[in-house]
């Protein structure tokens, strides 16, 4: 089994290189809370005992090197290209508003996971609401 040797962020990737000399990498968006946390957070974790994972104490958050394993970049899709093109919506707080955890959401933005047509929908319809309630806003 590979074990941790190193790990460094880059080009908005984490890497990983292993005891075996192989070295692997993935996008940030992989992984949100490290994605969303200052670079001081991100370079502040501990190898695992056994050297098959890391902690990242301050961000409550943990990567197994399985995760580091798999060849999977972030895939383009609707709802990503949506919220890429109205940057203006805060994503956390729209996640919040439709009872996504955030995470998800923006694993879905990424195209890390894929939402279910009805959680499509929901993303929808929630957005048709806000932008009924923006064409609402009067200033008298």
């Amino acid at each position: 089994m590979k074990t941790i040797e190193k790990i460094w962020f880059s080009d908005n990737r984490i890497y990983m290189k292993t005891e075996q000399g192989d070295v692997f990498s993935r996008p940030l968006e992989a992984f949100p809370t490290l994605k969303n946390a200052r670079e001081s957070e991100r370079e502040n974790f501990k190898i695992g005992k056994y050297k098959d994972d890391i902690r990242w104490e301050s961000l409550d958050e943990d990567i197994h090197i399985n995760s580091l394993l798999i060849d999977l970049e972030p895939k383009q899709n609707p709802i990503g290209d949506f919220f890429s093109t109205h940057p203006q919506i805060n994503v956390s707080s729209f996640a919040k508003h439709v009872g996504i955890n955030k995470s998800l959401m923006a694993k879905y933005i990424y195209g890390i996971k894929t939402p279910s047509e009805k959680r499509k929908k929901e993303i929808q319809s929630a957005l048709h609401q806000l932008a009924e309630e923006i064409l609402d806003v009067e200033f008298a």
